[in-house]
């Protein structure tokens, strides 16, 4: 019975350290509830833009940029009344080959829109994965 309980409280022990240095995942406040895109699943890019300034992600649902950088612009939020305009994209660049792929939210106004791919766009609803943290 010991040899038991102790395999009992080393998978117990096990599940608790497992847990704890999980990744915590969250749904967080939607930004807006329409976005445009290029197409029906945001999959395109739509424009590529010029950082202005820098900008620090206040959380996961946004990405850093720095003044220069080249950014890939999916999608464009379509604000409520009061809300900030917000785009999301992926930056550009040899030097920030760290944050290559990640696709996140910034502020339209820190940054300029150099060159449209697409000017034809839809307009779609967002859903809780688009502003899911992980």
């Amino acid at each position: 019975m010991d040899k038991h309980r102790g395999l009992m409280l080393l998978f117990i022990c096990v599940g608790l350290t497992h847990t704890t240095h999980t990744t915590h995942t969250a749904l967080v406040e939607k930004l807006a509830d329409l976005k445009i895109c290029a197409d029906t699943h945001c999959s395109y890019v739509i424009s590529v833009a010029q950082a202005l300034e820098d900008y620090v992600a206040s959380d996961c649902r946004f990405i850093n940029l720095r003044r220069g950088q080249k950014i890939y612009v999916f999608s464009k939020l379509k604000p409520g009344e009061g809300a900030g305009i917000f785009w999301s994209g992926s930056v550009y660049g040899e030097r920030y080959v760290d944050q290559m792929g990640v696709v996140g939210y910034f502020p339209s106004n820190y940054i300029n829109e150099t060159h449209v791919f697409q000017k034809k766009t839809v307009e779609i609803p967002t859903t809780d994965m688009d502003f899911f943290c992980a």
